[in-house]
């Protein structure tokens, strides 16, 4: 397991390694891959999407890193927001020119998708994105990580909340408290998203 302090705090000067951690962690996920274009779309370009919304996220003290950027958790702290308003104009530009105007329109209902099911009544952290880069899987980085974050956010007493777009890690997410609140599936209806929460301790 990893100790406590051998995650730190990301800033803007880790958003490159923050950027290919997630990109690499997420190249084969069921939901994103194929949001962000699938086969016809380069590791490059979804690495620059996924630079604008890790950039919008690191602009809290919330994301945590673990040495050698082995993995990266991306948090959004209560009544924070994923990105500015300046951001998601960049975002919508960006998705334009990356995944063409019908790619881009789907996106954006995908991201409606995860944004109405998000429980506003109850402040909370909101886990956006885990990951562990490829060339360190199977060590169990992502979790201690994950739980050395829950053990913080414990000591402020409050619950926790994400989308699982990977059915592989829901049971993963379970064994840390996490319990499934609901679901919605991708436009195309293929893949399912589950909601999670995990009250407050």
């Amino acid at each position: 397991m990893i100790r406590q302090p051998d995650a730190r705090t990301a800033g803007p000067a880790d958003l490159d390694a923050v950027t290919t951690t997630i990109s690499l962690a997420f190249a084969d996920d069921p939901v994103w891959g194929p949001a962000m274009g699938g086969a016809r779309t380069s590791a490059a370009e979804k690495a620059e999407l996924w630079r604008l919304f890790l950039a919008g996220a690191i602009r809290y003290p919330w994301t945590k890193l673990l040495p050698g950027a082995a993995a990266a958790s991306v948090w959004i702290p209560p009544g924070g927001s994923e990105m500015s308003d300046e951001q998601e104009e960049e975002l919508d530009r960006t998705l334009a020119r990356i995944l063409g105007s019908a790619g881009a329109t789907e996106f954006d209902e995908l991201a409606r998708r995860f944004e109405v099911g998000q429980p506003r009544e109850t402040p909370h952290a909101y886990l956006s994105l885990l990951g562990t880069h490829p060339d360190h899987r199977g060590h169990g980085f992502g979790m201690a990580l994950l739980g050395d974050d829950l053990d913080r956010i414990d000591t402020g007493h409050l619950p926790a909340y994400l989308e699982s777009t990977n059915p592989a890690n829901d049971q993963r997410y379970r064994s840390v408290g996490f319990e499934p609140v609901g679901e919605f599936r991708t436009v195309d209806e293929r893949r399912v998203i589950t909601r999670m929460w995990r009250p407050a301790h």
